[in-house]
């Protein structure tokens, strides 16, 4: 059962509803917040779900006077954005990891983008600096300033700010996420059957091609720092690559590929601007075929 708290002293005209599950992890939740208080140019509703909250969390967001949900048990991050989302008070809704620092002007470059487009039917997010190279184009790394609040060197971080910056890049899935709150409703916010969350994020995109949405920019001047915390491990995990495979009939993939560009084949992830459908390309082809083929045996050996 989830319960709502609304705070006594709401914010005036938020331009973000931000949502941030946040599951005992008190340490990563207060700087989360602190940074967004901190580094934003902007007014914004802050909305917490807690997740259990037995560390000290659920004491910490009503001593702060946050709006914010709660439940006893971990609920995964799907059920606890819809949730919070019920809270919701600003046009845009973001979504927001716990584990992530939110550097400063963060907000002024993903709300220009907004206010540039001047459209409803967009997907935008931030861009994440980690410590880790993963050869994802969309992400500013190896950049490591900490891996946890401990030796967080926030300091060397901001005056390195200038320098992470990277190129506008395509395809839109990673948190910070933001859409207007239209949007969020027509596609139903995220989808609870991908609980606690695995795949929850190219779910969201694929929803929203559905509706008509060709708009999945990344801003690369709008930056968090994302320690990668291990909440993650803590928890069973669904099996969201088959799931999306048996509701949407294609691998995410395919998604990523062949929809909305998120990994370019020579590896380029600049943004392309508004997308088309995709390409009867030979490469397309093959790849719907396969994702037929891996549909069915999916569906023979269900696990």
């Amino acid at each position: 059962m989830i319960t709502y708290f609304s705070s006594t002293q709401p914010v005036p005209k938020p331009i973000f509803s931000i949502l941030i599950p946040t599951w005992n992890n008190l340490d990563f939740i207060k700087l989360c917040v602190e940074s967004i208080h901190k580094n934003s140019v902007y007014m914004h509703q802050i909305i917490v779900h807690v997740n259990e909250g037995t560390d000290g969390t659920l004491a910490w967001v009503q001593k702060e006077n946050l709006d914010y949900t709660y439940s006893e048990q971990n609920v995964g991050i799907c059920l606890a954005c819809n949730a919070a989302r019920s809270l919701a008070q600003a046009d845009y809704i973001l979504y927001m990891n716990d584990d992530m620092y939110a550097c400063p002007n963060w907000d002024k470059h993903l709300y220009q983008a907004i206010l540039d487009y001047g459209k409803d039917d967009f997907y935008f997010s931030a861009t994440m600096i980690e410590r880790v190279d993963t050869d994802y184009k969309c992400v500013s790394a190896p950049h490591d300033f900490g891996s946890d609040t401990h030796n967080f060197k926030e300091k060397e971080l901001i005056e390195a700010l200038p320098s992470l910056a990277i190129p506008d890049w395509q395809g839109a899935t990673y948190p910070p996420s933001v859409m207007h709150r239209r949007t969020w409703d027509l596609i139903g916010g995220f989808s609870v059957e991908f609980s606690p969350g695995m795949y929850s994020d190219p779910d969201i995109c694929m929803k929203l091609w559905q509706i008509g949405c060709r708009n999945f920019r990344g801003i690369g001047n709008s930056l968090v720092y994302h320690f990668i915390s291990k909440s993650i491990g803590r928890v069973k995990k669904n099996n969201g690559k088959k799931q999306f495979l048996q509701k949407w009939s294609i691998t995410p993939s395919v998604l990523f590929n062949h929809y909305i560009h998120l990994y370019d084949k020579n590896g380029d992830a600049t943004y392309q601007g508004i997308l088309k459908e995709p390409k009867a390309s030979f490469a397309y082809k093959m790849a719907m075929m396969l994702a037929k083929l891996k549909k069915i045996v999916s569906l023979i050996f269900i696990t």
